[in-house]
């Protein structure tokens, strides 16, 4: 699976990525650190999933959501989000997935692999 990691923290994006390299089925093909740029690389990656940080951009983060779906059919997205409050929200946009950037990693693994399925 390609994925592509978009948050606005280095820190954050590093540690998905070393997470992600760790899975033979998974297959990072670019980070993102605003909405501009995960426009950009949506084209030039193809990814088959985005991990989308819920707080990535001032605007509606569903509007957002919504966009990616309609652009690019098919395509799986986790949201992230350091509040877990935002998970009906994220999911009611349309979300295949919510994970808390509280939970352990084996979480995040448990949301791409059923996602992936």
């Amino acid at each position: 699976m390609r994925v592509l990691i978009v948050d606005d923290q280095m820190v954050v994006r590093s540690a998905l990525r070393l997470l992600l390299e760790q899975e033979a089925a998974m297959e990072v093909v670019g980070e993102a650190s605003d909405e501009d740029a995960l426009h950009a690389l949506m084209a030039d990656t193809e990814p088959d999933l985005v991990l989308l940080d819920w707080q990535l951009t001032s605007r509606s983060s569903g509007a957002l959501l919504a966009a990616l779906k309609a652009r690019h059919p098919g395509l799986k997205v986790i949201v992230l989000s350091g509040q877990p409050g935002s998970r009906r929200a994220a999911l009611g946009a349309g979300a295949d997935a919510f994970v808390s950037k509280g939970e352990p990693p084996e979480r995040l693994l448990a949301a791409l692999r059923a996602v992936a399925a």
